[in-house]
């Protein structure tokens, strides 16, 4: 595999918005995510994390309400939804 770069992508007013490890393809066309990924809220709080392989979400992701609360988790395999999801809402009751 390639060398991994940690790639951090701001908002327009400079807080960080994404973060993420990636890889060049091999015909240096384009990068791929690779490994932990995470979004954040303007504010500085989590709004979702998961992992990428080779490009694809694969395993357990969650997202996050702006309180903190966790709002939605669920599995991708090769970058599609697989098994049930679940939701909750801000106040951490179940959808």
């Amino acid at each position: 595999m390639a060398e991994l770069n940690i790639a951090e992508i701001p908002y327009e007013t400079g807080e960080l918005k994404f973060r993420y490890s990636r890889y060049l393809s091999r015909d240096g066309s384009r990068w791929l995510r690779h490994g932990l990924f995470r979004a954040y809220y303007p504010s500085g709080e989590l709004q979702s994390d998961g992992n990428y392989v080779d490009g694809h979400e694969h395993g357990t992701w969650r997202d996050f309400h702006k309180n903190g609360q966790l709002a939605a988790e669920g599995q991708y395999e090769h970058g599609v939804e697989s098994g049930e999801w679940k939701y909750w809402r801000e106040d951490g009751s179940s959808e």
